[in-house]
């Protein structure tokens, strides 16, 4: 079996030795051992990094990934939880399209004031209700 030390998982990873032993601590990944003062990880920590990254590109905590692995390491996803998660990046992502999408109507707006401008107007409405600038509010009605 090939063990690789803690230099050799950030060089291979790019993940910084802060994190790995913070990763640790958390119970995500787990050393098999030292060699002299640096930890040694099996070789499929490597995997196991690239399963975190993921996650936590896609928005899951880091309490979120950690369900994702048994007790005996191996991954096991929840696919209702993928679901979830995707149902949610999808209302974030109407959210942000339609922040975009009055931002450059402000920027280009013909009206003398941002305050004179119906679109404008609507948005601060939207924003001042909730509806927009906050997770897992509505999204503004176009």
């Amino acid at each position: 079996m090939q063990y690789l030390d803690i230099a050799e998982v950030v060089q291979r990873s790019g993940v910084p030795a802060s994190t790995l032993r913070f990763y640790e601590e958390k119970g995500l990944i787990s050393s098999v051992g030292r060699h002299g003062l640096r930890r040694l990880f099996d070789a499929g920590v490597l995997e196991r990094l690239a399963l975190i990254a993921l996650g936590r590109a896609a928005g899951f905590s880091l309490d979120e990934v950690a369900k994702v692995f048994t007790p005996r390491g191996r991954p096991r996803i929840d696919r209702q939880m993928l679901a979830d998660k995707a149902t949610e990046l999808d209302n974030t992502i109407r959210r942000l399209v339609a922040m975009r999408d009055g931002l450059r109507h402000a920027a280009a707006c013909p009206a003398a004031s941002h305050m004179e401008c119906p679109t404008f107007r609507r948005l601060l409405g939207a924003a001042a209700s909730g509806a927009i600038g906050k997770r897992g509010k509505k999204t503004l009605a176009r």
